[in-house]
């Protein structure tokens, strides 16, 4: 990534890096053998061990720490770079609305950079879909770490998974559009797109759009949308989609009533009760396990 000129994700998925997982097992690994072994020779007692693995923990939080600063400081990087494209008029900036102008007017094209789960969603007709980074489906050690890192971290909240970056994407893009086209770049929210367009024009394509705001700023009338929900919900997902706690949804709510806001209502109680009934259930199972043993 780094080699590329594009930031981590960790703004966007919210997860460690592998390297940062490895490093840490690396760590835990090497104080836990040492420690183990001079705990053992030694015969030393529980008091030891305790202060060791203090040790431990405080050693893994300041390397976390030195990998938190590093990350903010590329991507604050990152961002300088974004907005030197912008404001050296590399890269042209358009509304959403403008944008569908631009679609139908000009017969520019718009390249979709969004990965899978965000693209099923909602998509614009006409428009060529190329991510530039896609849900990361690797079963490997490191990826199961990062997953559950993800998700413990928030990600059963948000539904945000892991992506991984393409690294096929450039040569994909060169497949279908020689260097001359004029290409309107778009993701969800503008930042996936902004590492979209500075790929782009490093590899000699000039005429560049942005779509500011992504297209979850498009509203329904801007853009000629396919796809089973609106451009603003594409980006939305896990626990806080169903219960319907997501500023879009609540933002969807406030137009639409009490009809919409029912369904998610209904959802929160079914949740509550299904809990409850769990609770009771987990309740009688205890003592009938007890009443067993008993006799």
């Amino acid at each position: 990534m780094e080699a590329l000129g594009v930031p981590s994700l960790r703004t966007l998925s919210f997860c460690h890096s592998s390297c940062r997982e490895n490093w840490k097992r690396k760590l835990l690994n090497i104080a836990d053998f040492t420690n183990f072994s001079l705990a053992t020779s030694l015969n030393l007692g529980r008091s030891f061990r305790t202060r060791q693995n203090r040790s431990n923990v405080l050693r893994i939080r300041a390397f976390e720490e030195d990998y938190e600063t590093k990350q903010m400081k590329e991507m604050s990087e990152a961002r300088k770079r974004w907005e030197a494209l912008i404001r050296e008029g590399k890269v042209t900036v358009l509304t959403p609305r403008e944008a569908s102008y631009a679609i139908q007017l000009s017969g520019k094209t718009l390249l979709d950079v969004r990965p899978s789960i965000e693209h099923k969603k909602a998509w614009v007709r006409g428009s060529t879909w190329i991510p530039i980074f896609e849900v990361d489906n690797r079963i490997d050690p490191g990826t199961l770490s990062k997953k559950l890192t993800n998700f413990m971290m928030g990600g059963w909240w948000s539904g945000v998974p892991i992506l991984t970056y393409d690294n096929q994407f450039l040569s994909k893009v060169k497949e279908k559009f020689p260097q001359d086209t004029d290409l309107i770049v778009a993701c969800q929210k503008g930042l996936r797109s902004l590492a979209a367009c500075e790929q782009l024009y490093n590899a000699g394509y000039r005429n560049l759009f942005w779509v500011q705001g992504g297209l979850e700023a498009a509203e329904e009338e801007d853009l000629e949308r396919e796809g089973p929900q609106p451009f603003k919900f594409a980006g939305i997902g896990g626990v806080s989609e169903f219960f319907g706690w997501t500023d879009q949804q609540r933002a969807q709510a406030a137009k639409e009533g009490w009809g919409y806001r029912l369904t998610f209502s209904a959802r929160l109680v079914g949740a509550i009760l299904l809990a409850d009934a769990l609770f009771l259930g987990a309740q009688r199972v205890g003592r009938y396990l007890q009443d067993i043993r008993t006799h």
